[in-house]
């Protein structure tokens, strides 16, 4: 099953990840665990740059659900483009994607995915509304 990607969403952030020789399986291509991790770097660098905690003390930023569609098999050596969209931003959750290209090949999208960022009440582990100042970043 493709889980579709939303055509309203709005670039964010755009990082260039090495694929390293680690990342490959027995089968000698990228194993698909890894895309999620190059999703979760590009998530990662964009978040650092809103200057925004990710968490406080008692209330963070969790991923609720993710997804990848794979279009093509990696392996090493290769360098990725991984650009990284907001979809929808909810009372307490927001729609984050990124899109996958070779450097070498930036016109074929590789993989594409996403995943639903919620700010939880890390206590009573129920999902809160956003703070102000993570909003005021999105902005």
């Amino acid at each position: 099953m493709r889980i579709e990607i939303p055509a309203k969403k709005r670039l964010v952030h755009e990082t260039r990840v090495p694929i390293r020789w680690g990342d490959m399986d027995a089968y000698r291509h990228v194993n698909n665990t890894i895309y999620f991790r190059f999703m979760e770097q590009a998530r990662i660098e964009w978040i650092s740059l809103l200057q925004q905690s990710t968490h406080t003390e008692d209330a963070g930023m969790l991923m609720v659900n993710g997804f990848c569609n794979f279009y093509q098999q990696l392996s090493y050596p290769g360098e990725l483009i991984v650009k990284t969209y907001v979809g929808a931003i909810g009372r307490t959750s927001m729609d984050v994607y990124n899109a996958m290209f070779l450097t070498s090949a930036p016109e074929v999208k590789v993989a594409e995915g996403g995943a639903t960022m919620v700010w939880v009440d890390l206590i009573t582990d129920v999902a809160t509304p956003w703070p102000e100042a993570i909003l005021a970043g999105l902005r």
